[in-house]
């Protein structure tokens, strides 16, 4: 069974899985299912609690000492096992197979780990857990889903938000949901009434978005301009060193303009293997080297000498119109002729 966290709580109030799986890349989300997960097993009689951080030292005869206590006199245990961000290797897999049949009645196992990629969801011990398991999806929301997230949100609160209201909170927030729960408390105290409009919401709330260079970055290789622009104006807003992005996206483009060499010679996967580009991004380099021809990525390098010259000896002239040309121009469809 796979879910999504915000809806972790309704399959808790149902019934308890002897496994659950939190995987995703969203520290609040990862934090509140621990949490929910915690609670619900206290409420029945799970009352220890062992976590374990797994590394190459680890000594896995304590989880098999957790996992084979239990007498009448044992209490029931709920034991998380937090996997490293490098992920799951030879050895780490062998004994997550090993736990797994050592499992009984009085233990939930928690395995909380990173973001999956589709080779871990395919591999033998990600399969036998998950055959037994509750997977709780702890990605952060997309662009898409982040609407109804903010909405299931505030109807747990208590909170009624329109339309507008949940639009505006879900583009203030995107990127940072944890000050997107600190604001829908904030809300609350104030309007104890819980309606929530987008006078309310705009009167109440500063900007607590985050963006970074990468996330703006991500967005020009994907060629959503709106996106890229609303993250350059943040960005601008918050003083961000435009020498900081000239060198971000200098990087990429420089890297784009050598794929794209390598590509008339090689297999676009061969490009990737050569630049150890991970499979997440693939999409996104994909797509940028499907738009951008070898003489646009010249002249978008020319254009970002240019603002990298205006920048650090025009000092009484904005580089940022430039930078916000730039930025378009990366993400314009090619033209077809």
């Amino acid at each position: 069974m796979r879910i999504f966290a915000d809806r972790l709580a309704d399959q808790l109030s149902k019934q308890l899985q002897p496994i659950y799986l939190l995987f995703g890349n969203e520290p609040l989300l990862l934090q509140e299912s621990r949490q929910a997960i915690q609670k619900a097993a206290t409420q029945q009689g799970f009352e220890e609690r062992h976590r374990f951080t797994i590394d190459a030292s680890f000594d896995w005869y304590q989880v098999y000492d957790c996992c084979q206590a239990m007498s009448l006199f044992s209490a029931r245990q709920l034991i998380e096992l937090e996997l490293p961000e490098s992920g799951v290797n030879v050895a780490i897999a062998k004994e997550l197979l090993n736990v797994a049949e050592m499992l009984h009645a009085d233990v939930i196992l928690v395995v909380v780990g990173s973001k999956l990629t589709k080779a871990q969801e395919s591999a033998k011990w990600f399969k036998t857990l998950s055959a037994q398991a509750c997977w709780v999806n702890c990605l952060s929301p997309d662009l898409q889903r982040l609407p109804q997230f903010v909405q299931t949100r505030c109807r747990a609160l208590g909170l009624q938000p329109d339309a507008e209201a949940v639009q505006m909170l879900a583009q203030w927030h995107e990127g940072n949901l944890f000050a997107l729960s600190q604001s829908l408390e904030k809300l609350l105290l104030l309007y104890p009434d819980g309606q929530l409009t987008m006078v309310r919401v705009e009167e109440s709330l500063s900007r607590h978005n985050h963006f970074t260079a990468f996330h703006w970055t991500d967005a020009l290789l994907a060629g959503k301009g709106n996106r890229a622009q609303r993250i350059l104006r943040q960005l601008e807003a918050e003083g961000t060193e435009v020498v900081i992005l000239v060198r971000t996206i200098q990087r990429e483009l420089t890297q784009l303009l050598q794929m794209q060499l390598q590509a008339q010679t090689s297999s676009i996967n061969q490009v990737f293997d050569s630049y150890r580009i991970w499979q997440t991004k693939r999409p996104l380099y994909s797509a940028a080297l499907q738009r951008l021809s070898t003489a646009k990525l010249q002249q978008l390098m020319q254009l970002l000498a240019r603002i990298e010259i205006q920048s650090k000896t025009q000092y009484e002239v904005s580089s940022w119109p430039t930078l916000h040309q730039l930025s378009t121009e990366i993400c314009l469809p090619q033209v077809k002729l």
